[in-house]
């Protein structure tokens, strides 16, 4: 998407979008770099935005690949001319969080993620270029395309669910929503050794997708609960991925989940959900919500993934 005249997206109100013409700048800061943006993807949380007007325009657009047009001085990881993805920077290794072990909650990764760091920049990535700091981008492999390295960042949504769960090996997992989120948990899963996956999705062309991505048993919501009992001798899945978002889908989705299983919470609901944990409480459920991407995007290049949108 590299052009002379700059141009970026930003939400000006309720399904209201605004192509914003000027020029960026071309010069990053010491510690930054400067990328012409090849393609972004569009995450969900995107679509919230754009329906409420609550996405910072920072993150408005936060999947993207490009190439670095110009780094700072005191930028050694990537070179101009190198093909780069947006990644998770580096925890800080200073904050509380850092201090106490937990750096998957970094402040400062948090700020960033959030785009209300002091060096966020004016806009996301449904641009031409973008100014970042050099933390927040990763070398791209030779052999991956940028299309594909597009899907670094939800890859990483993905490998870190996975990661939280401690999938068993040989788990029966079930994962609701077969979006790209889904098909990548799904193949996540599948790496972790989950010997049985179910995928339930409503959109046809979804269950196709996620069929040829070698899931054989991808069923329509309504056929869920009988095709996991048949699987199970009526126990239930060792672990659910909830990554459709649906609020509504939280009391059945936990229904699913076998005495002592666990229920990863994924997908990003837009509305409240109301619920009685007391069931929960009875069948000792183990309740995760992962909401990181995985700080350590670098182990996610070398995920075997085939290509899910």
């Amino acid at each position: 998407m590299t052009t002379t005249e700059h141009r970026h997206l930003l939400v000006a109100g309720p399904h209201a979008l605004t192509l914003v013409a000027g020029d960026a700048g071309t010069d990053p800061a010491e510690d930054g770099v400067v990328v012409d943006i090849r393609y972004c993807g569009i995450c969900a949380t995107d679509t919230h935005g754009y329906q409420a007007a609550v996405l910072p325009q920072a993150v408005f657009g936060h999947e993207w690949t490009g190439t670095v047009s110009a780094v700072g001085s005191q930028v050694s990881h990537v070179t101009v001319g190198q093909r780069v993805a947006v990644a998770v920077g580096p925890a800080c290794g200073t904050c509380s969080y850092c201090v106490a072990g937990h750096t998957t909650h970094c402040e400062a990764v948090l700020a960033e993620a959030m785009g209300i760091a002091d060096d966020a920049p004016s806009h996301g990535g449904f641009a031409t270029r973008i100014r970042v700091s050099g933390r927040r981008v990763i070398a791209v492999p030779d052999s991956m395309a940028d299309v594909e390295a597009a899907l670094l960042e939800p890859a990483a949504v993905a490998f870190h669910a996975v990661r939280r769960a401690e999938i068993p090996f040989g788990a029966i997992v079930v994962v609701q929503g077969a979006g790209p989120i889904g098909l990548l948990t799904a193949q996540c899963a599948r790496n972790a050794g989950a010997s049985t996956i179910i995928i339930s999705e409503p959109t046809p062309k979804r269950r196709e997708s996620a069929r040829a991505l070698g899931f054989d048993t991808v069923v329509a919501p309504e056929r869920l609960a009988d095709t996991l009992s048949e699987a199970t001798s009526g126990r239930g899945a060792d672990v659910v991925f909830e990554c459709a978002g649906v609020a509504s889908l939280l009391r059945p989705t936990a229904d699913l989940v076998r005495r002592g299983g666990q229920l990863s919470l994924v997908g990003f609901p837009a509305d409240l959900s109301e619920v009685s944990y007391s069931d929960w409480q009875i069948r000792e459920l183990t309740v995760v919500v992962p909401s990181r991407t995985h700080t350590r995007i670098s182990s996610v290049r070398s995920q075997p993934l085939r290509r899910s949108v």
